[in-house]
């Protein structure tokens, strides 16, 4: 019997592999760690995405949903992280050519070949691999043609830290310390109202955070935002304004800036964390601040929005590579690394830049990004749709680029600020047609 190819990842991307599958005949299993589908989404499915419905749905999936009674969502509407899951990935997810196929609860721990350690190389590329998992407490194994790696990164927060390592006191007062995007200004509320908060990071996701926190400030005014980042001018955090194709993830730059500019955040610019500790049962943080010696008192709660990384523990045995710095797929690693290109633009790419030394194993979706902090949806759906095609011996398609990007407004070389104005391009960006997934 010919082997599935095993999908690791139950979120748009993973789903957007299955699709593809699917519509070339090819079988599947499909693996979530989380208690559903889309469930390191759902974790900020408060937050509001950058593109409209009809950038944010996979082709073969929607081709697939439109051939059951699926009532799709107005094009030009943006959705927020719950409704992509409810109005889309879980329609997608209950239909019984796909249905079967889905094990959730289902966390993988170690992929491999078949009989054969990481060392052996005589059969190798004809051996399956064995993919192995824990289900309900219980230990289980497939083998598959190929693995499909599209597990994300959302796990794998990065620490408070300065130096990329947990800061001294940083896991004792984890209970203080959020990693994501809390919804501060629902569920969580009560956490937050009228409490000090400080907020490290300078993406999109600390964006999100810091205008629900002054949402919330707004209706109770005792509630203190602090913002602290690294990067040396705070305007590097703006983006592209007016200027970005995508005019949500423009609007986010345009009312931070709006924000610090009134006064209502108190912004602390370079800055490095050290160390946390506790006093008179609140948070002190101390570190550097623009080059000289920082102390932060009276912190009630830390909300920490400082990125994300791979996790390869499970991948030990499996032929791979990533890129030493940004823990990326290599190909990719001059097209997003940040400290070449102030983008959020990369031009669309598939197998031929995905493809890793162990014969039909490939990494997608954000986990290819590694460390690089912005990645759009639309690429990972294009990627997927490339890789199918090759496992499919259809190179052909696999070789052609379906996908047009936005511009950021910001895309430029030579490193953060270096001639935004006149925003000379670095990743050739086209029309708009892609989203980005988190936020």
């Amino acid at each position: 019997m010919k082997l599935p190819v095993a999908i690791i990842g139950g979120g748009p991307v993973g789903f957007a592999a299955a699709a593809q599958l699917l519509e070339r005949g090819e079988s599947f299993v499909l693996f979530e760690a989380g208690s559903e589908v889309g469930a390191s989404v759902l974790e900020w499915g408060h937050v509001r995405m950058f593109s409209p419905w009809e950038y944010n749905m996979d082709a073969s999936a929607v081709r697939l949903l439109s051939t059951h009674k699926w009532e799709a969502p107005h094009g030009s509407d943006i959705p927020t992280g719950r409704e992509l899951i409810e109005k889309y990935l879980q329609p997608l997810a209950v239909l019984p050519e796909i249905a079967p196929f889905i094990h959730v609860n289902s966390q993988v721990i170690a992929v491999g070949k078949k009989d054969l350690d990481k060392m052996k190389s005589k059969g190798r590329e004809q051996a399956p691999f064995v993919v192995r998992y824990k289900q309900d407490g219980q230990i289980r194994q497939i083998e598959a043609r190929a693995v499909i790696d599209a597990s994300g990164t959302w796990k794998q927060p990065n620490p408070l830290g300065a130096g990329g390592a947990f800061a001294v006191g940083e896991a004792e007062a984890a209970d203080r310390i959020t990693y994501g995007i809390p919804d501060v200004y629902g569920k969580q509320r009560g956490r937050y109202a009228g409490k000090r908060v400080l907020v490290v990071g300078s993406g999109h996701s600390a964006i999100n955070t810091l205008l629900d926190l002054n949402r919330l400030k707004e209706e109770v005014p005792t509630t203190q935002i602090m913002w602290l980042l690294r990067k040396k001018d705070i305007r590097e955090a703006y983006g592209g304004g007016e200027a970005d194709h995508l005019q949500a993830r423009g609007a986010l730059g345009t009312a931070i800036q709006s924000l610090v500019e009134s006064g209502r955040v108190n912004v602390h610019t370079p800055a490095y964390i050290q160390e946390v500790s506790t006093k008179n049962d609140t948070l002190v943080v101390t570190g550097m601040w623009n080059g000289a010696p920082m102390r932060l008192d009276g912190i009630d709660e830390i909300i920490t929005n400082t990125g994300s990384r791979p996790d390869t523990q499970f991948l030990r045995e499996v032929r791979f590579q990533l890129d030493a710095a940004i823990e990326c797929v290599p190909a990719l690693a001059e097209l997003i690394d940040p400290n070449i290109h102030s983008c959020g633009t990369v031009r669309p790419h598939g197998e031929g830049e995905l493809r890793q030394p162990e014969k039909d194993f490939y990494i997608v979706g954000m986990k290819s990004y590694g460390r690089a902090p912005t990645f759009l949806l639309a690429t990972g759906y294009e990627q997927v749709r490339s890789v199918v095609a090759a496992l499919t011996g259809d190179w052909e398609a696999a070789k052609r680029v379906e996908l047009s990007l936005p511009e950021t407004g910001v895309c430029s070389a030579g490193g953060p600020l270096a001639d935004s104005a006149a925003g000379t391009s670095c990743c050739t960006p086209a029309p708009i047609k892609t989203s980005r997934c988190c936020g």
